[in-house]
């Protein structure tokens, strides 16, 4: 079982940034923090979970470091009896607000995994994406995590901006291996609608060979396990989401799984206040959930089980083994090249 808590706070919205955030309503953090222990409570005993029987928690946004570190002390106790002993709890943060004593509380309080929003190390591209924060700040924010103990760090980075070029990402990279790091996830920008970018071409430079250049430089070091994804430690979180387990979403906007319906929380926070259980609810055919399966084993390590294709679909997948795109071992098919995942799941299930 898994568990994603969304804290939709931050101190400024980049300019990509799509996700459901508020930089104007901090003012609703008790509040927030109440309702979302309600509906923990209701999801609890809706998706029947057993004591130590969650393996990972992801708390995102958001900006889930805008929060003091004792907003979450209620959370982490109610969910301690269910937690597994070797169970992963990860963290976002940003670098301009996890500062030592955060971080050293949130450690305390049993997060084992942070994952900070760095998106470069380059000061005049930071300042093109709108993040409040620098370089300095960003690297001093890793180590700080070091110190206090956290040996599973992560960093974002995000590439195909109009001022990449291979010299900026290289240097990216560099500066990202120096530091006491085990996982990078590299985004490349998107346009979203409702955000300042949508609809400015110029900010963005359309070249597929960049994603491969960065891919290739950060897999001199570690892995590549999905397709943004890159570690020498693999997110147990991550992992859980592209084997399509069952998953807990608390928080507004967030979103929950369980055997083939999906969980939609509302995504207004004063709505959410006065009504955390709000929830509208999804059935998946089979059809769904085997195409889903599909695209995500594709885009991942995971891969896809074969007993789950039909004739159509197996014989399209000896035309893809032939033409050597994807592999088959132990019953399972995999990609061999996690960028083309989309138009080889496509053309599988036809």
């Amino acid at each position: 079982m898994l568990l994603y808590v969304h804290i939709p706070f931050c101190d400024s919205k980049c300019f990509y940034c799509s996700f459901n955030s508020y930089v104007e309503k901090h003012h609703l953090k008790v509040a927030y923090i109440n309702s979302l222990l309600k509906q923990l409570d209701f999801e609890l005993k809706r998706f029947e979970v057993k004591k130590k029987s969650i393996e990972s928690v992801f708390i995102g946004g958001g900006t889930p470091s805008t929060l003091d570190a004792l907003y979450y002390e209620n959370f982490f106790k109610k969910i301690e009896p269910y937690l597994k002993e070797n169970v992963e709890i990860t963290v976002e943060a940003n670098p301009n607000s996890a500062k030592q004593e955060w971080l050293t509380n949130m450690r305390n309080f049993g997060v084992n995994r942070i994952s900070f929003g760095v998106q470069s190390f380059d000061n005049k591209k930071l300042k093109f994406l709108g993040r409040s924060h620098n370089s300095k700040q960003a690297i001093n924010a890793v180590e700080n995590a070091y110190r206090c103990g956290f040996e599973n760090i992560s960093i974002d980075i995000i590439y195909e901006t109009a001022l990449d070029t291979e010299k900026l990402l290289k240097k990216d990279i560099d500066t990202a291996f120096r530091l006491p790091i085990n996982h990078i996830s590299a985004y490349a920008l998107t346009l979203e609608e409702n955000t300042p970018f949508f609809g400015k071409k110029e900010v963005k430079k359309d070249d597929e060979y960049i994603g491969y250049f960065i891919a290739d430089m950060i897999k001199e070091k570690f892995e590549q396990y999905e397709i943004s994804n890159f570690g020498n430690y693999k997110s147990k979180h991550n992992l859980g989401y592209w084997q399509h387990r069952d998953y807990i979403g608390v928080g507004c906007s967030a979103v929950g799984f369980l055997k083939n319906r999906r969980f939609y929380v509302c995504n207004d926070i004063e709505e959410y206040i006065k009504e955390p259980l709000k929830i509208s609810i999804e059935n998946l055919s089979n059809e769904d959930l085997i195409s889903e399966k599909i695209f995500l084993g594709f885009r991942s390590i995971v891969g896809v089980d074969i007993k789950i294709l039909n004739e159509n679909m197996l014989k399209r997948a000896e035309i893809l083994k032939n033409e050597n795109k994807i592999y088959e071992k132990q019953n399972r098919l995999y990609n061999k090249n996690f960028f083309l995942a989309d138009e080889i799941a496509l053309y599988l299930i036809g």
